[in-house]
């Protein structure tokens, strides 16, 4: 996925998704599009691994951050913290799948626990970045 990601930043494709972004929620406060962000990380994260998930959204975070004029700390935190958040399906995270066969899971049980626990996740990262990683 590295190879990807730097293809997208060189083509302009991380560009044109954080101008998508941009233009989407620009004019919003910076907490909505922090959680926009967040949920376009954490929705990525549903099909494709986390740290994936983090090397493809973390150029688009950062051009939104400089879009916006804002510090790419809390940005990129964001998307740490989304691509992390993989809770919502067996086929997530390595971990997820591991305990499918011997928890005798099925796929409702991880969207059962796992939609809320990302809401909640969600919630507290939009909440605590900003503070503890100031946007300006």
């Amino acid at each position: 996925m590295l190879p990807f990601s730097l293809a997208l930043q060189r083509t302009g494709g991380v560009d044109l998704a954080a101008d998508a972004v941009v233009n989407l929620v620009g004019g919003a406060a910076p907490r909505l599009v922090l959680a926009t962000l967040f949920v376009i990380t954490a929705a990525l994260g549903l099909f494709i691994s986390n740290t994936a998930t983090a090397v493809l959204m973390a150029p688009v975070a950062l051009a939104i951050a400089k879009d916006l004029g804002a510090s790419p700390y809390p940005f990129a935190m964001i998307v740490a913290l989304a691509a992390s958040a993989a809770f919502m399906t067996p086929i997530s995270s390595p971990v997820n799948t591991l305990v499918v066969g011997p928890g005798q899971y099925s796929f409702g049980d991880f969207v059962k626990v796992g939609v809320p626990f990302t809401v909640i996740a969600a919630a507290v990262s939009v909440l605590l970045v900003p503070i503890f990683l100031p946007l300006h």
